[in-house]
């Protein structure tokens, strides 16, 4: 069976929406990437408009089965995280208007699945992504690379190996590596 995941870098200047497809458990094939922009000196309420507008067409475009969401985390920005707060509730909005379930990944969790390493840089994770997915060169700005990381994490976590299918075959050396950190450290995650 194979999964479409929409996955999404919120910011309110620009907005990754990156579209994979996963056959149980394999590699990803890429299908869309596009930022949806906004400018700074607009109003919040037209950005706002703006980005919920773009990404509810990506979303109807490319009928996703599954939406993947970076989790808002602390950070010492408080208007920044303010900001990808606003920009998350319109993308969970969009997704629950179509019945889409809705999986929310931490930024280390996203590195860990598509580079075995959750402390990697972004120059990392554009570079696998575009490994992972047999592109020419990296996605640019790096919000279009992360918002297909995002969706790979998810398919990929979502279509990963059971316990039972210990042999990994068909894994990449990063599902095996987050496999196995999977394996090692079972915590809950918020809709998941």
């Amino acid at each position: 069976m194979t999964l479409r995941v929409l996955g999404v870098d919120p910011g309110l200047t620009r907005c990754g929406v990156g579209v994979v497809e996963v056959e149980h458990g394999r590699r990803p094939r890429f299908v869309a990437v596009d930022v949806v922009r906004t400018a700074p000196d607009e109003p919040l309420e037209r950005r706002l408009l703006a980005i919920g507008r773009g990404v509810e067409a990506l979303v109807d475009e490319h009928r996703p089965d599954a939406v993947a969401l970076e989790r808002v985390f602390a950070q010492a920005n408080v208007r920044s995280v303010m900001g990808v707060a606003q920009v998350s509730g319109l993308v969970l909005r969009a997704a629950a208007e179509r019945d889409l379930p809705v999986a929310l990944h931490t930024p280390s969790e996203v590195k860990a699945a598509v580079t075995g390493y959750g402390a990697a840089d972004k120059a990392q994770v554009g570079a696998m992504v575009a490994r992972l997915l047999g592109l020419a060169e990296v996605p640019r700005p790096a919000d279009a690379a992360d918002a297909l990381a995002l969706a790979i994490c998810h398919a990929w976590r979502r279509g990963a190996p059971t316990a039972t299918d210990a042999s990994g075959s068909g894994l990449t050396p990063a599902q095996r590596a987050w496999r196995d950190a999977e394996k090692s450290v079972r915590a809950p995650r918020l809709g998941a």
